[in-house]
């Protein structure tokens, strides 16, 4: 089985900790209470037949855990990060996400997650801004989600999962098991990869 870290980040209230918790437990909860400091969930999978165990954690968006961050970052395979359509500030407060992320993880597959769709008569960001953010920082993937109906929610764990695997991993030409890129010798056959 393979184990992915996950990180989840954003400003305060965007919608986190109510994305993991619908993607694990299927559960919507009005009265999520905001995470003080970090947490973290797990959940197994499998994506394109390979099994894999993600865990997700969840990241306090308020500016007070910021210093933090970094810390936690360490082993991360991917990030989602997420602003809430409703709110401009949260999606103006996306630069200083990133670059937390890019300066502590190096390169990580990341997501870019409009939250609250179904608020749409709220919008205050639209899907193009959504967009063009995801075009200039280089992000893998962008989608717009609502975690109280499920849209699109196993969507985002299912792509960015896809894409760390795409980055990182390998068949063997000698067994065919699946491995890391970075790997000079298979660790099922034990026999030399070709560079």
């Amino acid at each position: 089985m393979i184990k992915l870290k996950i990180i989840v980040a954003g400003a305060k209230n965007v919608g986190k900790t109510s994305l993991i918790r619908r993607y694990v437990s299927g559960k919507f909860d009005i009265n999520t209470l905001s995470t003080i400091g970090v947490d973290f969930m797990t959940k197994n999978m499998n994506v394109s037949g390979q099994d894999v165990h993600l865990s997700i954690w969840d990241f306090a968006g308020e500016e007070k855990f910021r210093s933090l961050f970094p810390g936690y970052l360490s082993g991360a395979s991917g990030a989602l990060i997420l602003y809430d359509m409703t709110s401009r500030s949260s999606f103006n407060e996306l630069d200083e996400w990133m670059n937390l992320i890019d300066s502590a993880s190096g390169k990580i597959s990341k997501l870019l997650i409009g939250s609250k769709s179904d608020l749409s008569d709220q919008k205050e960001v639209n899907e193009e801004d959504g967009k063009n953010f995801q075009a200039s920082n280089k992000i893998d993937h962008f989608i717009e989600c609502s975690s109280k109906s499920g849209q699109n929610v196993e969507k985002i764990f299912d792509l960015l999962t896809e894409s760390i695997l795409k980055s990182s991993l390998k068949k063997c030409p000698h067994c065919g098991e699946t491995i890391a890129k970075e790997l000079f010798f298979c660790t099922y056959c034990g026999r030399k990869l070709i560079a």
